[in-house]
Protein backbone atom coordinates (compact mmCIF):
# COMPACT_ATOMS: atom_id res chain seq x y z
CA UNK A 1 0.00 0.00 0.00
CA UNK A 2 1.35 3.14 -1.19
CA UNK A 3 1.88 6.33 1.04
CA UNK A 4 1.88 10.55 0.85
CA UNK A 5 5.55 9.73 2.08
CA UNK A 6 6.27 7.17 -1.04
CA UNK A 7 4.56 10.01 -3.35
CA UNK A 8 6.44 12.63 -1.74
CA UNK A 9 10.16 10.30 -1.91
CA UNK A 10 9.55 9.21 -5.53
CA UNK A 11 8.50 12.49 -7.04
CA UNK A 12 11.24 14.33 -5.06
CA UNK A 13 13.98 12.21 -6.41
CA UNK A 14 13.67 13.00 -9.72
CA UNK A 15 15.40 15.73 -11.70
CA UNK A 16 14.25 19.14 -11.28
CA UNK A 17 11.50 17.95 -8.78
CA UNK A 18 11.15 19.96 -5.30
CA UNK A 19 7.94 20.45 -3.07
CA UNK A 20 5.99 23.15 -2.53
CA UNK A 21 2.64 23.31 -0.10
CA UNK A 22 -0.76 25.35 -1.55
CA UNK A 23 -3.47 25.41 0.73
CA UNK A 24 -1.84 22.90 3.05
CA UNK A 25 -1.06 20.38 0.89
CA UNK A 26 2.41 18.91 -0.97
CA UNK A 27 2.40 19.90 -4.62
CA UNK A 28 5.48 18.55 -6.54
CA UNK A 29 6.88 20.72 -9.33
CA UNK A 30 9.56 21.14 -11.67
CA UNK A 31 9.89 24.97 -12.15
CA UNK A 32 6.36 26.00 -11.67
CA UNK A 33 4.83 23.30 -13.40
CA UNK A 34 2.87 20.33 -11.04
CA UNK A 35 2.66 17.20 -11.90
CA UNK A 36 1.26 15.65 -8.99
CA UNK A 37 -0.34 16.76 -5.76
CA UNK A 38 -1.51 15.34 -2.66
CA UNK A 39 -5.48 16.64 -1.57
CA UNK A 40 -8.19 15.05 0.93
CA UNK A 41 -5.71 11.63 1.06
CA UNK A 42 -5.84 11.21 -2.31
CA UNK A 43 -3.20 12.09 -5.33
CA UNK A 44 -3.84 13.75 -8.25
CA UNK A 45 -1.21 13.07 -11.26
CA UNK A 46 -0.83 14.28 -14.76
CA UNK A 47 -1.03 11.24 -16.86
CA UNK A 48 -0.68 10.31 -20.44
CA UNK A 49 -4.40 10.75 -21.47
CA UNK A 50 -4.74 7.73 -23.07
CA UNK A 51 -3.47 5.77 -20.08
CA UNK A 52 -5.44 7.37 -18.05
CA UNK A 53 -8.43 6.96 -20.06
CA UNK A 54 -7.55 2.77 -19.48
CA UNK A 55 -6.92 3.40 -16.39
CA UNK A 56 -10.31 4.62 -15.62
CA UNK A 57 -12.09 1.71 -17.59
CA UNK A 58 -10.56 -0.85 -15.95
CA UNK A 59 -9.80 0.20 -12.22
CA UNK A 60 -12.45 3.08 -11.57
CA UNK A 61 -11.69 1.88 -7.75
CA UNK A 62 -7.98 3.23 -7.80
CA UNK A 63 -8.53 5.79 -10.87
CA UNK A 64 -11.31 8.35 -11.43
CA UNK A 65 -11.04 12.00 -13.67
CA UNK A 66 -10.42 14.73 -11.33
CA UNK A 67 -13.05 17.21 -11.39
CA UNK A 68 -11.15 20.30 -11.00
CA UNK A 69 -8.50 20.20 -14.16
CA UNK A 70 -9.77 19.81 -17.36
CA UNK A 71 -6.81 17.57 -18.91
CA UNK A 72 -4.62 14.91 -18.11
CA UNK A 73 -5.39 15.40 -14.53
CA UNK A 74 -6.45 11.58 -12.39
CA UNK A 75 -7.32 11.23 -8.88
CA UNK A 76 -4.99 8.40 -7.77
CA UNK A 77 -6.17 6.50 -4.51
CA UNK A 78 -2.37 5.31 -3.49
CA UNK A 79 -3.76 2.62 -1.02
CA UNK A 80 -4.33 0.96 -3.90
CA UNK A 81 -1.08 0.63 -5.17
CA UNK A 82 1.64 -0.81 -4.17
CA UNK A 83 5.18 1.48 -4.29
CA UNK A 84 6.68 -0.61 -7.75
CA UNK A 85 3.62 0.92 -9.65
CA UNK A 86 3.38 4.55 -7.59
CA UNK A 87 7.04 5.00 -9.07
CA UNK A 88 5.79 4.41 -12.96
CA UNK A 89 3.08 6.75 -12.19
CA UNK A 90 5.18 9.28 -10.89
CA UNK A 91 7.30 9.10 -13.44
CA UNK A 92 4.76 9.03 -16.12
CA UNK A 93 3.39 12.12 -14.68
CA UNK A 94 6.86 13.91 -14.51
CA UNK A 95 7.62 13.19 -17.89
CA UNK A 96 4.25 14.92 -18.87
CA UNK A 97 5.92 18.76 -18.10
CA UNK A 98 9.63 18.10 -18.43
CA UNK A 99 11.35 18.20 -21.95
CA UNK A 100 11.80 15.03 -23.74
CA UNK A 101 15.10 15.18 -23.45
CA UNK A 102 15.56 14.81 -19.91
CA UNK A 103 12.53 12.39 -19.66
CA UNK A 104 13.71 9.84 -22.41
CA UNK A 105 16.76 8.53 -20.55
CA UNK A 106 15.85 8.19 -17.49
CA UNK A 107 11.98 6.61 -19.05
CA UNK A 108 14.60 4.01 -20.56
CA UNK A 109 16.52 3.16 -17.72
CA UNK A 110 13.68 2.26 -15.64
CA UNK A 111 12.81 -0.11 -17.87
Amino acid sequence: MATLEDLRRLSLALPGAHEVTYKGEPWFNVGKKTFALHSNGRAIMKLDRGHQELLFEVRPETFSKCKVATTHWAYVELDHLDEAELAELVREAWSQIVPKKISRPLLAAAR
